[in-house]
């Protein structure tokens, strides 16, 4: 009668398991834009403070309206002059008083006046510099009483909640990524912390000289802590299995190609048998076997080194040895 070898075995069991990637990005605001005005002129007023948050539609910078004013003034009052004009011409013209080249004249002067009396008041308009969407003000570079002139740079607006992460991923996995996939990501600045977001945009073509696709995701940012530019460490969830097969890593006596392994069961007469399974995600001592074990089965943990297939065996109990657990 063969010895019984003494060994530790435990039961694989189901537990939900997820796929991860780790990969690397970078932070981006999730808008951002450089303020500059639609026309020359002089500051009037500066109506905000460095770093402040505003909402869309808020007064950024107020340039010398007296000008602008003046100059719109003047388009009124012509386009009331010419719409008058026009309108007896029009009357006239139906009862054969005018000619058509008369007309035709004090309609064409009606139409100028009309444009020009809209691009007027579009200039008044854009004396006054607003904020194009909420976000947080840059500082400022220019004084009232300055000139400016479009070209120049007043202040910066950026949102940064959300953020927005760019990330490359290689072209293996393109098959499993979706919109909406969740993600997380850890920056140097807050170790230990991990901010979570999803995808919301993945590229039609792969990069021939990388093979990776880009992707970009958003990560919510309501306390400010992400800032554009921050280097991320990315863990993409490709996809969560609720009810895999989860065994100890340590179980796998041997691997072989093609995300094989083998592993020794505890059969119902008390002996060893060893198994081929297929094995899929590793996280954390565990690993998901996706072919080749049932629920259940009692997999040996400790002891490999003594046995062989068909060995009697007698099961000890190890605490300290990891098990899957639900």
């Amino acid at each position: 009668m063969k010895m019984e070898m003494q060994v530790v075995a435990v039961e694989a069991k189901r537990q939900p398991v997820s796929e991860i990637i780790s990969l690397v990005g970078n932070l981006l605001a999730n808008e951002s834009v450089e303020i500059k005005s639609e026309i020359d002129g002089t500051i009037a007023e500066i109506d905000f403070l460095e770093g402040q948050r505003v909402e869309k539609g808020y007064l950024l910078i107020r340039l010398d309206e007296r000008k602008l004013d003046a100059a719109a003034a003047e388009a009124a009052a012509n386009f009331a002059l010419s719409q008058s004009t026009f309108e007896r011409s029009q009357q006239l013209f139906k009862e054969k008083l005018v000619a058509q080249q008369e007309y035709d004249q004090s309609q064409s002067l009606f139409q100028i006046n009309q444009a020009n009396l809209e691009f007027k008041q579009q200039q008044l308009k854009d004396a006054r510099i607003v904020a194009p969407f909420a976000g947080i003000v840059g500082g400022r570079v220019v004084s009232p009483g300055q000139v400016i002139s479009r070209t120049t740079t007043l202040t910066w607006l950026t949102d940064i909640n959300p953020v927005k992460v760019e990330i490359n991923v290689p072209e293996r996995f393109i098959g499993q990524l979706k919109i909406g996939q969740k993600i997380q990501i850890r920056v140097a600045s807050y170790p230990g912390k991990r901010f979570d977001g999803e995808v919301y945009f993945i590229a039609e073509q792969i990069d021939p000289n990388t093979r990776t696709a880009f992707v970009k995701a958003k990560i919510p940012n309501p306390e400010l802590l992400l800032k554009p530019g921050m280097f991320a460490n990315l863990d993409l969830t490709l996809q969560v299995r609720e009810n895999a097969i989860v065994i100890p890593e340590m179980a796998v006596s041997q691997l072989m190609e093609g995300g094989g392994g083998t592993v020794f069961i505890v059969d119902g007469a008390s002996k060893a048998q060893m198994k081929k399974v297929k094995l899929g995600v590793r996280n954390e001592g565990k690993v998901e076997v996706i072919e080749g074990l049932s629920e259940g089965e009692k997999v040996i943990v400790e002891g490999l080194q003594k046995i062989g297939p068909g060995m009697p065996v007698k099961m000890g109990v190890n605490t300290n040895a990891p098990t899957a657990s639900k």
